[in-house]
C-alpha cells in the first residue's frame, strides 16, 4: 500500500513535467500560401515581360512539393521538370542553386548523386521573418544568369505586406512607347500596355481580354464587331484575322477612350504615323 503511495505521489508530480513537455514538441512555422505562390509567379513572370524573355517559373513549398506553375510561350518543353527540380532543391537544401552548381564546378563532383537534386543556377529560397517557407525555379531564360533574376524577382514578390506602389518615370514611359512594349504585367489580372503603330493591323479577337484603351497621340479608323474574315488562332485565347467584314466604324483621337469586351472582333484599319494608346487588359 505505501508503495502504491509513493507511485501515486511520483507521478503527481511528474505530470506537470510531461505535460509542459507535450506542449514543446510542436512548433508553430509560416507557410507559403496559394497566393502567396500566385504573387511569386506574377513577380518573375513581370520581369520576364520587360526583358522579352520566355522561361517556366515553378513554385514549390518548404518541402519541394509542387504549388504553381507558369510556361510563357515560346520557352522549350524540358524547362517545366527543369524549373521544379531547381526550386525543389533550393527549398530542400535552403539555400540558390548557384551555391550547388559552383562547388561542382571546382570538383565535388559526388554531389550529384544526391537524390532530388538539380545544381543548375536559376533557384532561389522564399522567405518569411527569415525562415525558409519554399522556393522559386525557373528555367528556359535567355541565360542561366536570367534564370536567377527571374526567381529572385519572384521570390522578393513575396511579402505580407500590402502591394507597393508601382512607379514609372518619363523616360520609361517614352521609351516604352518608342517600340511598342508591355510597361507592366502582374501576370494574372491585368497588363498596361505602351502601344504604337505605324500602319494598319490585323483583326484581333481576345476571348480572355478586356482592352481598356486611351489615345495618346494621333488618329486612327477602328472598326469593332462585325466577322473576322480569314480568322486563326495564334495562341491561349487569342484570334487574327485580315480584315472585319461589317461592324462599326469610329474615328478616334488624341484623348479618346474606349473599351473592347473580351471576345468583341476589333480592327485598327487606319491609323497616323505614329498612332499611341495605352492599353490596359483586364482579366
Amino acid at each position: 500500500m505505501r508503495m502504491l503511495k509513493v507511485l501515486s505521489l511520483t507521478a503527481a508530480l511528474l505530470a506537470p513535467a510531461f505535460a509542459g513537455g507535450a506542449t514543446n514538441q510542436t512548433l508553430t512555422k509560416a507557410t507559403l500560401s496559394n497566393e502567396g505562390a500566385r504573387r511569386v509567379i506574377r513577380g518573375a513572370v513581370e520581369l520576364a515581360r520587360r526583358l522579352n524573355t520566355t522561361g517556366v517559373i515553378a513554385v514549390v513549398d518548404d518541402g519541394g512539393n509542387l504549388m504553381a506553375l507558369e510556361r510563357l510561350d515560346g520557352t522549350f518543353p524540358a524547362g517545366a521538370n527543369i524549373s521544379i527540380g531547381k526550386a525543389r532543391t533550393a527549398a530542400l537544401f535552403q539555400k540558390p542553386t548557384r551555391a550547388f552548381e559552383e562547388i561542382i564546378g571546382k570538383g565535388r563532383t559526388s554531389m550529384v548523386a544526391l537524390n532530388d537534386f538539380t545544381p543548375l543556377q536559376g533557384g532561389v529560397p522564399i522567405l518569411a521573418d527569415g525562415r525558409v517557407v519554399g522556393a522559386v525555379g525557373v528555367s528556359g531564360a535567355a541565360s542561366a544568369q536570367q534564370d536567377e533574376e527571374l526567381a529572385m524577382a519572384g521570390a522578393a514578390a513575396f511579402d505580407s505586406q500590402p502591394a507597393r506602389v508601382r512607379f514609372f518615370d518619363a523616360g520609361e514611359v517614352s521609351s516604352a512607347f518608342a517600340k511598342g512594349a508591355v510597361l507592366f504585367n502582374d501576370g494574372e489580372r491585368y497588363m498596361i500596355h505602351a502601344s504604337r503603330r505605324e500602319s494598319p493591323g490585323m483583326a484581333e479577337v481576345h476571348t480572355g481580354d478586356a482592352d481598356l484603351v486611351y489615345v495618346l497621340d494621333g488618329t486612327a479608323t477602328l472598326v469593332t464587331g462585325g466577322s473576322v474574315s480569314g480568322l486563326k488562332m495564334t495562341g491561349e485565347g487569342e484570334f487574327r484575322g485580315q480584315v472585319i467584314e461589317g461592324g462599326d466604324t469610329r474615328a478616334l483621337k488624341k484623348g479618346d477612350v474606349f473599351i473592347v469586351p473580351a471576345g468583341v472582333p476589333h480592327w485598327f484599319k487606319e491609323v497616323s504615323q505614329p498612332f499611341l494608346y495605352y492599353v490596359v487588359k483586364v482579366r
